[in-house]
Formats: C-alpha cells, sequence, structure tokens
C-alpha cells in the first residue's frame, strides 16, 4: 500500500484476514548460542503489549534469555507507539561479526588498499542507525528501496520495461550523517536479510587511490577495483554493498573537461565507472551507496543512474532534541553526570501539553536550546557537551583556588577563557547552564 505523502507501510494479513502491521523484533544473541532463541522470544514478547517502537531489553528474568541472548529490541522508532497483540512479529537473530576491517589492494605489492571492507554485522557498526536522526521517513524510505529492487528481482521484473540501476545517492553539506547512514543502512539490511542471503559484506572504496601518478592508468585501476567486487557479488550466497564516498572525485563532471579545466584522464575514469554500474546491476545482490557534498559537480550521466537522490541536511528541531537527549543518556551511563535524571521525550512532553512542572522542567529546559540550535550539523551537535565541558568546567576549576592565587593571574585566565569560547557561547554556555540546571556539575559558571 503506498499512501499518499508517505513512505511505504508494511502490512500484511492476519489469520482473521484483516491487515496486520508488521513489526521487525531484532534479537543480538551470544556467540554459540543455543538453537531455540526464536521460542524464547516470540513467549517472552507475549507477555509485553504497548510499547515505543524504539525499545530494547537487555536484561532478563529467564535463565535462557540472559545465558544466550545479549538484547531484543522492536526496531521501528518511527512508528511510535505499537500494540504488540495486533502485530505480526519478524524476528531477526543475527551475532556480530568482530573480525574488524580489513583491505583490498588492486595488486599483491601495493601498500595503498583501494578500498576497506567489512563482514556484515560488523561489531563496530552496531548502534550507528539508532543514533542517526533525519526528518520523517528518510530511514524507512531507503529500507524499502531496497526491498524493492529484491522483491522486482525475485519477480523477474523486465529491467528494459521497467528500470532500476541499485544506485543511491545521499547529497547535502557536510557533517550530517550521510557516510554514517550507509553504513548503518548496510548493517541493517544485513540483519533483516539474514535469512535470505548466509553473510553480507560492505566495501568503501577509497577514491583518491584510483588515481594513477601514471597518465591515463586511474580509468584502469577504477575497472581493476570493479573486477575485485564483481569476485564478491559472483557469491549468490552474499549481500554486498558498495559505498563511493565523495562519489564527484570518480564521477567529476566531463564538461569541465572538454573545457580544459580537469585533464582528459579524468574523462576515462567517468567513462569507467558509468560501465562498471551498468554491469553491476544485472545482479541482484548489490547496492551501490554513494554521498556527495557537491552534487554540482557530478557528471549529469551518473546523476541519471542513481534511483534515489536524497538530501541529508541540517537536523530539525526534533531531531536536535533527540541528539541531546542521546548525549545526555551517554554521559549518564557513563556517570559523567551523576545522579541519573529523568528526560521526558518529545512525544512525553506532547502528551502533557508542554506544561512545566518539576519532571517537565528539565526536559523543556532542553527543548529550548535544540530550538536555538537550528542549523547545526549533527557532527556539531554530538561536539557541544564535550566542548561545554572542556571549556566551561576548566574555568570554573580556578574557582575554588582563587583565594589562593594572585587576582591578576586568575582574571588572565578568566579572559583567555572566555576569548577562547566566544564562537561557542551561543550554544554551548547555554548547554552547559542547562547541565548546571540539573545540579549535575556544582561549579560556578563565569558570566
Amino acid at each position: 500500500i503506498f499512501p499518499s505523502g508517505g513512505p511505504v507501510m508494511e502490512l500484511v494479513e492476519d489469520c482473521g484476514g484483516t491487515s496486520a502491521l508488521a513489526v521487525h523484533v531484532e534479537v543480538l544473541v551470544k556467540p554459540r548460542s543455543k538453537t531455540d532463541v526464536r521460542m524464547h522470544v516470540v513467549a517472552f514478547l507475549d507477555h509485553h503489549r504497548v510499547i515505543t517502537g524504539n525499545h530494547r531489553w537487555t536484561e532478563f528474568d529467564e535463565q535462557f534469555l540472559r545465558q544466550n541472548v545479549d538484547s531484543v529490541a522492536i526496531a521501528d522508532p518511527e512508528r511510535g507507539t505499537i500494540d504488540l497483540k495486533g502485530c505480526n512479529l519478524t524476528v531477526h537473530i543475527f551475532t556480530l561479526n568482530n573480525d574488524g576491517l580489513s583491505t583490498l589492494n588492486l595488486e599483491e605489492d601495493e601498500e595503498l588498499s583501494a578500498a576497506n571492507h567489512w563482514l556484515l554485522p560488523a561489531a563496530e557498526f552496531q548502534g550507528i542507525w539508532e543514533s542517526l536522526v533525519f526528518e520523517d521517513g528518510v530511514k524507512t524510505q531507503l529500507l524499502d528501496y531496497v526491498s524493492t529492487t529484491i522483491f522486482f528481482s525475485d519477480k523477474n521484473v523486465n529491467s528494459n520495461l521497467i528500470t532500476w540501476n541499485r544506485v543511491v545517492l545521499l547529497h547535502g553539506p557536510p557533517g550530517n550523517g550521510k557516510t554514517s547512514l550507509c553504513k548503518a543502512l548496510a548493517q541493517k539490511l544485513s540483519i533483516r536479510l539474514s535469512d535470505r542471503y548466509t553473510y553480507s559484506q560492505f566495501v568503501e572504496i577509497n577514491s583518491h587511490s584510483l588515481f594513477s601518478k601514471w597518465f591515463s592508468e586511474s580509468g584502469k585501476l577504477v575497472t581493476k577495483m570493479f573486477q575485485k567486487i564483481q569476485q564478491l557479488i559472483d557469491d549468490e550466497d552474499a549481500l554486498v554493498f558498495v559505498l563511493v564516498d565523495e562519489v564527484e572525485s570518480l564521477t567529476a563532471a566531463r564538461n569541465a573537461s572538454h573545457a580544459g579545466t580537469e585533464p582528459s584522464d579524468a574523462i576515462r575514469v567517468v567513462n569507467s565507472v558509468l560501465t562498471q554500474l551498468d554491469q553491476i546491476k544485472r545482479h541482484p545482490n548489490v547496492v551501490i551507496l554513494t554521498t556527495s557534498n557537491l552534487t554540482e559537480k557530478i557528471d549529469l550521466a551518473f546523476l541519471d543512474r542513481a534511483d534515489i537522490k536524497q538530501k541529508i541536511g541540517p537536523p530539525s528541531t526534533e531531531g536536535i532534541f533527540n541528539i541531546y537527549m542521546s548525549c545526555l543518556g551517554e554521559l549518564m551511563k557513563c556517570q559523567i553526570i551523576s545522579p541519573r535524571q529523568q528526560l521526558l521525550t518529545l512525544h512525553e512532553l506532547e502528551t502533557i501539553s508542554f506544561m512545566e512542572s518539576n519532571v517537565s522542567q528539565m526536559s523543556l529546559s532542553l527543548r529550548r536550546i535544540a530550538e536555538k540550535s537550528k542549523g547545526l550539523s549533527g557532527r556539531s551537535l554530538r561536539r557541544l557537551p564535550f566542548l561545554a565541558h572542556a571549556l566551561f568546567v576548566k574555568v570554573v576549576v580556578l574557582e575554588p583556588l582563587s583565594n589562593n592565587l594572585p587576582p591578576a593571574f586568575v582574571e588572565k585566565m578568566k579572559n583567555f577563557m572566555l576569548v577562547r569560547s566566544a564562537c561557542y557561547n551561543q550554544l554551548v554556555l547555554p548547554i552547559f547552564k542547562h547541565y548546571v540546571a540539573f545540579r549535575l556539575w556544582k561549579y560556578v559558571v563565569i558570566e
């Protein structure tokens, strides 16, 4: 069903003939866990009913689950509150691969790696999906896109009549999670499709290594790189994700070369990339993920091949609030903020009509800070709590010692720190004051 103006909603027919919402349950099991985990997880979920769509259990009463399961997660954060009794549960059981990063070289004697390689689901990618906050529907649409490519392939849809190229382009200003989203999407799909594919692989091409110091060799290196990828794709039991970060470096607009502002070798590189993409799209078990900060520099022929061109811009106020919530949660978990304080989600604040009370005061303060933070990238937002601690805590540490220090020295240090933090005052200081409002750090903020 394709509702107007929204992502594809996943509905299935239950035994009574009515439509039921399909909910994905992701179960991270411990190494060498027993085979009947699914049955115990289903029984565990049967004791729960109304939950939020982004709920995770890590502690269990049942001994079997404690011994075999690390976590059980309801992985549908964009669906809000869910009644599990009226849903069709799809349970995905997986373990994390701890082999880490390996490299792919085009020649055995080469020291410079042409690509980084991971087996999925990878331990170092775990949790990225949940940490990324975008406008409603972005992550769901990307999941639906890959699911549709596989569905059309299974149905043997004639690709000459209905075309898809298995290419996704994420574009927008730097620092908003494009590369992280590609890694998280691959991780998520490796879990969701684990019943179909024995394992998944993630290849991150090092674009700069494909430009040879020898004239006219770059196009050949691109071909060699995709031949390596082709070897991975030939295993039909593997789902392969290929990431080309800053894709404009491999697909620079060829009209610039004709104008003489780019070397002719760049034309060969673009031609080689386009040729390889046209060959790869015939295989059902590959997805090409690309990112760019400079879409105006990309060749039009490549842009035309991208099935989805999704802009990833700075987070909305809601996204900023959720980012700050996750940051505070992490600081509380690490006991940098102590004691642990309760924060209300935006949904919970809406249910009380944003009325201020002793319970909601802190969350409402965080919401006001989020509104002041509009326009910052996700990377900058996640850096602010660190800067608040690094810049302002060090200032106030001088306060208890000020009686034992020459007044001129104390004043000089204060001025130094204020100048150093001037560019952050508008945002970092309010956040730090918010911490103080929590009564988490008992310091005097220097005005």
